[in-house]
């Protein structure tokens, strides 16, 4: 700020004194004009200056000088002048001409200093000086756990800025409030049966030791009152009723909704439901729409979204947080391979680190037979394009592997298929990395390319699509997410499922720039496409109120804490296991990691995309009962907790929209009444506008 300032004072000199030398060059022409011209009023223009009180700086008598410098009789009366006017203050022309001419050097030679010293600035890593020299950041540094100096600076400074809120609100000195945050770390670090997250300074300044934290330091809320603390009971009760808040504000402006229709249409509720049945069902979910649309809107204005912690690991991912990125694919053709392979390379290429392996995970097209003529061309094709890339890059290790599997008779559909599809590919590969065969009789894969030694040293598994694309170093960010303590999942006692931390990782998903551009559906439909140069924390309500978020089958997963929750679902009866997974680890929403994936091209794809997610939700159904199947095919206590009940029942809900949305508009249309329709227009029309609108207000 003082460099800026600086600048800012020279450059205002300048400004006079440019000023200044605009009048000395006015007077001066004028003075030459009437010399060449007019001799006679020569006298009288040197009058009107002398009235005009011309400015007398070192700016205005260099330029006036030196401009009439040779011209004798003009320059003897000029002179004349301003020698008298300077006489008064003891000053001569010479001395104001060298003084400016210093000034000048001065003001070049400080320019000169402030804009190196800018440039210097701009150069230097600040983050580094403030952790070498911050109190506060050496505090926390000594973390007991020893996380706090691994993290980045994101996360860190996310702490600091927490350190500052906790000492404005108690009114302690920030170095008191992180001293008290190590000191809880170091006490629980020393209990008999310590616990990990605990020991970490921050469970106890953003996660749920905060409340701790406070009473320790003596909130402002103290005394008797934080004795019995009532306030920290309250504060824990409102969190915990967070689900059924929004479940009764949604209610209420349902209700309000349908009450609006029914007084805008002229109907009775009584009478109204015998004579129009599909009517009020249709509305009574439009009406729900919006009134989730409202609550969620609403619910984003009050919560600040957080990029979840995540450790720093530009310099490369350590040993044992090395990964696998998996692509489950199907071998139909010698394009796709191609595609595939060249695809695999470009993820390579954005994300090169010692410890990140890439794998083809390939199923063979369904087929009448076990084999067909085909197959093996395929598999030949895909085998050698791994071992090329392997020798392309040989100077490393192997990075690259095909795991490929035979197809396997399925009794329900009556065809040769690769077993459970994708969610089969996954298993198959979690079961060799937790030690099941790779080769012989037994193995999980018939066909594997590339050095798979590494593989039962493998902690995560990176899962995408086929077609998502996986930016720079967003591998590393998803596995520094993945890697931070109050990330890793801890895993329910009884219950197939995770209670703190997250066993999965899904980062935001956009839409490729060349697929937004394919046809003028996808230009209409696929918002806005391409890379996000600002990396940001977008604001998810289930990340942002309950600490998870929901999987979408692009993420990362902790490979223990997936077998241990999610090898307990049927067999050949989940299509879209992606929620369930979710559900069933605690998926966590990295916000400010962005993945890139393709968009439909036309309606009728789309159309198709939605109804295998529509026919996939309306599958897990029976997990918002008391008792669900397992994988033995008995039935047991549903372990899934209530935000994931609501997750699957509101997956059911947006799937009935659009239709109710039609049936609403032909009920209304038949009913007879224009009132009646017109009302149900307004419902469907508010529904369809209003939800979007105030999303896309909120980016």
């Amino acid at each position: 700020l003082a460099l800026i300032e600086n600048l800012r004072r020279v450059a205002q000199r300048l400004a006079v004194s440019r000023h200044h030398r605009d009048i000395a060059a006015d007077w001066s022409d004028r003075l030459l004009q009437a010399a060449e011209k007019r001799p006679t009023d020569l006298v009288l223009v040197l009058a009107d200056m002398t009235q005009a009180s011309p400015p007398l700086s070192g700016a205005f008598l260099a330029d006036f000088t030196r401009t009439l410098q040779g011209h004798s009789p003009v320059f003897s009366l000029a002179a004349t002048w301003l020698e008298h006017c300077l006489s008064g203050q003891g000053l001569t022309i010479e001395q104001m001409v060298l003084a400016e001419g210093q000034s000048q050097a001065a003001d070049q030679v400080s320019i000169g200093n402030s804009i190196g010293s800018l440039r210097f600035l701009a150069v230097h890593d600040w983050r580094d000086f403030v952790a070498m020299h911050s109190i506060v950041e050496r505090t926390l540094a000594d973390d007991p756990a020893g996380v706090y100096a691994r993290m980045d600076f994101t996360t860190r400074n996310r702490y600091y800025t927490c350190v500052e809120a906790i000492a404005r609100r108690t009114s302690r000195p920030e170095e008191e409030v992180a001293q008290q945050a190590v000191a809880l770390a170091r006490e629980a670090a020393t209990e008999a049966t310590p616990s990990p997250r605990e020991s970490h300074v921050g469970y106890w300044l953003i996660d749920a030791g905060r409340d701790r934290l406070l009473q320790e330091l003596g909130c402002r809320f103290a005394g008797v009152a934080a004795w019995f603390a009532p306030w920290r009971w309250c504060a824990a009760a409102m969190r915990r009723a967070t689900l059924g808040l929004l479940f009764v504000t949604t209610v209420a402006l349902t209700a309000s909704g349908m009450l609006a229709f029914l007084a805008a249409a002229g109907l009775n509720g009584r009478s109204m439901l015998p004579a129009f049945p599909l009517l009020i069902v249709s509305i009574v979910l439009v009406t729900l729409h919006l009134a989730v649309g409202l609550v969620t809107w609403a619910a984003t204005l009050i919560v600040r979204p957080h990029s979840l912690p995540r450790l720093d690991f530009k310099n490369g991912i350590p040993p044992e947080h090395r990964t696998l990125i998996t692509v489950p694919a199907m071998l139909t053709d010698s394009a796709t391979i191609e595609r595939l392979l060249e695809d695999l390379e470009i993820r390579f290429l954005a994300n090169r680190d010692l410890h990140l392996h890439f794998a083809i995970v390939s199923d063979l097209a369904d087929a009448t037979e076990q084999t067909l003529p085909a197959d093996e061309p395929l598999i030949r094709q895909a085998m050698a394009g791994i071992d090329a890339l392997n020798r392309r890059y040989a100077h490393e290790h192997d990075h690259f592997l095909l795991l490929h599997r035979s197809r396997e008779w399925n009794a329900r559909d009556g065809t040769w298929m690769g077993r459970e599809r994708k969610r089969g590919k996954l298993a198959d590969v979690n079961a060799v990395l937790r030690g099941a065969p790779l080769t012989g009789p037994d193995a999980r894969f018939s066909h594997v390319a590339g050095d798979a030694r590494f593989l039962p040293q493998v902690c995560y598994v990176i899962t995408l699509d086929a077609d998502t694309d996986l930016p720079r170093d967003a591998a590393r960010d998803m596995v520094g997410g993945m890697a931070h303590i109050l990330n890793r999942p801890v895993l329910h006692p009884t219950l197939p499922r995770i209670v703190a931390g997250h066993g999965i990782l899904q980062p935001r998903v956009g839409v490729r720039l060349p697929s937004a551009q394919r046809s003028r559906f996808s230009r209409m439909a696929s918002g806005n496409p391409g890379i996000d140069p600002y990396p940001r924390v977008v604001s998810n309500l289930y990340q942002d109120l309950f600490d998870e978020g929901s999987f979408v089958g692009k993420g990362i997963y902790d490979v223990d804490a997936f077998e241990h929750c999610c090898g307990v679902f049927p067999e050949h009866t989940i299509l879209s296991h992606d929620l369930l997974e979710g559900c069933h680890c605690r998926s966590g929403f990295e916000s400010d990691v962005e993945l890139h994936e393709d968009h439909p091209s036309s309606y009728l794809a789309d159309a198709r995309r939605r109804h295998r997610w529509i026919r996939g939700d309306w599958q897990i159904l029976w997990w918002l009962l008391p008792r669900v199947p397992n994988h033995g095919g008995s039935w047991v206590t549903n372990p899934l907790s209530a935000v994931s009940h609501w997750k699957i029942f509101d997956n059911l809900r947006r799937s009935l929209v659009a239709p109710a949305m039609v049936l609403g508009l032909v009920s209304g249309w038949l009913s007879g009444s224009v009132r009646v329709a017109v009302a149900a227009g307004g419902v469907v029309a508010l529904a369809a506008i209003l939800p979007p609108l105030l999303a896309g207000l909120l980016d």
